[in-house]
């Protein structure tokens, strides 16, 4: 049985994993659109040292920052990871709340067609004259689903899901088959939900907590090496509103109440994505400590593969 951890930002996906890891000889495979790239370590809350030693974690530190990545591509890898752990006869768990990442692991992605230089030239002309602000409201007019799935104006996202639109008349979204999806028959998937003034608190002590332990520094350090603040692997919030921070755009209040707010509409989309899934099993953890739904979790598992 391969258990998927899901829920929205900052609502404790990962220690979960982690006890379920230790209750069931488990591996855990991240579903994180940026713990792939190497040295987006505090931005995007990858687990500890400690907790990366204890446990054999996957789809961490793997792609450089300069490497683009999608969610077909994730798919490829999480599968092969997943089967290399049961050859382990260790118990799969996916942990993560990139919904599109997720979706993958129960719907494969239809093809899609390669990108259109001539259109992506006309893209980059519409934002010099009009901002990216303009494409991303051409997004959410040709594709709200998709534009709902973005944490904010992620520019290369913006880019190919217009190109895939203005090459096929067709939603980039679209091109995950029609049909509902289902949970394949060895899987079982949890969410965490909170009362939404507890997430919001908990949004605003981990920002905190990742400015103090050295997000702006860490930012700094990856642009002084010479990459890009352009790049895919930065379109995301914390490092975006960090970048207009060190570029003296906004000031560090400002820069820090910014990442409350996009991380707080993220994970509202996250949420939301959440909600059309009714094989969802919700965790209320307003109800539950950590301990009691690990239990659970494994309670269920047992339960599912005895009934199979």
């Amino acid at each position: 049985m391969r258990i998927i951890i899901a829920g929205p930002t900052a609502s404790g996906k990962s220690s979960l994993a982690m006890r379920i890891a230790r209750l069931l000889d488990g591996e855990i495979v991240s579903v994180d659109s940026r713990q792939c790239y190497r040295m987006l370590d505090i931005g995007t809350a990858k687990p500890p040292e400690e907790d990366l030693s204890e446990v054999p974690h996957h789809n961490i530190s793997i792609l450089d920052l300069t490497e683009n990545d999608t969610a077909a591509s994730f798919r490829i890898r999480a599968l092969k990871a997943a089967e290399e752990i049961e050859r382990r006869n260790h118990t799969v768990i996916f942990c993560g709340g990139s919904t599109l990442h997720l979706q993958s692991l129960i719907q494969p992605l239809d093809d899609l067609p390669g990108a259109n230089e001539q259109n992506l030239s006309t893209l980059k002309e519409w934002e010099q004259k009009k901002g990216i602000e303009y494409l991303y409201g051409m997004l959410q007019e040709h594709d709200p689903d998709y534009a709902a799935s973005m944490d904010g104006m992620n520019r290369q996202r913006i880019y190919r899901a217009l190109d895939v639109w203005m090459q096929t008349g067709k939603p980039f979204s679209s091109f995950h088959t029609h049909e509902k999806p289902t949970l394949p028959e060895n899987y079982i998937l949890f969410a965490l939900h909170h009362p939404r003034k507890v997430l919001h608190d908990r949004i605003s002590m981990r920002t905190d907590r990742m400015l103090e332990e050295g997000l702006v520094e860490e930012t700094e350090a990856i642009l002084s090496q010479g990459y890009s603040p352009e790049l895919q692997s930065l379109q995301t919030v914390g490092y975006r509103q960090v970048i207009d921070y060190l570029n003296g755009s906004i000031g560090y209040d400002k820069m820090a109440e910014d990442i409350k707010t996009a991380t707080r509409r993220y994970a509202k989309r996250q949420i939301t994505w959440l909600r059309r899934w009714d094989f969802v099993n919700w965790l209320d953890m307003s109800r539950l400590s950590k301990q009691e739904a690990a239990d659970y979790i494994c309670a269920q598992v047992a339960a599912d593969t005895n009934k199979g």
